[in-house]
């Protein structure tokens, strides 16, 4: 897809969200299944299903996806298909190369040893490798437009309102 072709795409649905600001709400929605058996969930991915459980630093085998691994990947898949939009947007030729996505995470928390240890993530860095056609001038404003519009980046840095409910 090229520069033109993209608008062509997007130019009607961004007509629609200016005129019917409430168009352009999606809900997106993840369902997973408790391993009766297990401390695991399987859950329901895009293209099949993906078994979560314990890290090795919580108890686990380390054979089970990690739920931070798998936040990490969401954040890698968002921030790469927005940097391949803005490139084509910007008539920039991408000819390969990588979005890696490292987290930090400290397993006392999560285990309660220490409560006054965060429970959770407290460090990501994103790192972008990128084969391109683009100057390195260009190349750094194709990331803070990435930056800027990358939907799971955003949410991280500032966080929805969360309701857990039993149904």
């Amino acid at each position: 897809m090229n520069a033109d072709e993209l608008r062509t795409v997007q130019a009607p649905l961004k007509q629609l969200y200016r005129e019917q600001p409430g168009a352009g709400r999606v809900t997106s929605r993840a369902e997973g299944t408790l391993d009766p058996d297990a401390i695991a969930i399987v859950v329901d991915a895009w293209h099949g299903k993906v078994t979560a459980g314990l890290h090795k630093a919580g108890g686990g085998s380390g054979e089970l996806a990690c739920s931070a691994d798998m936040l990490l990947e969401a954040l890698v898949g968002c921030a790469g298909v927005t940097l391949r939009a803005v490139a084509t947007a910007m008539g920039v030729t991408i000819h390969g190369g990588k979005v890696i996505a490292e987290g930090v995470w400290d397993a006392r928390g999560t285990l309660g040893v220490d409560r006054a240890t965060p429970v959770g993530l407290t460090e990501i860095a994103v790192r972008f490798e990128v084969d391109c056609d683009a100057d390195r001038a260009k190349l750094e404003r194709m990331i803070q437009t990435t930056e800027r519009y990358c939907v799971i980046l955003q949410t991280l840095r500032a966080p929805p309102a969360i309701a857990m409910t039993l149904g």
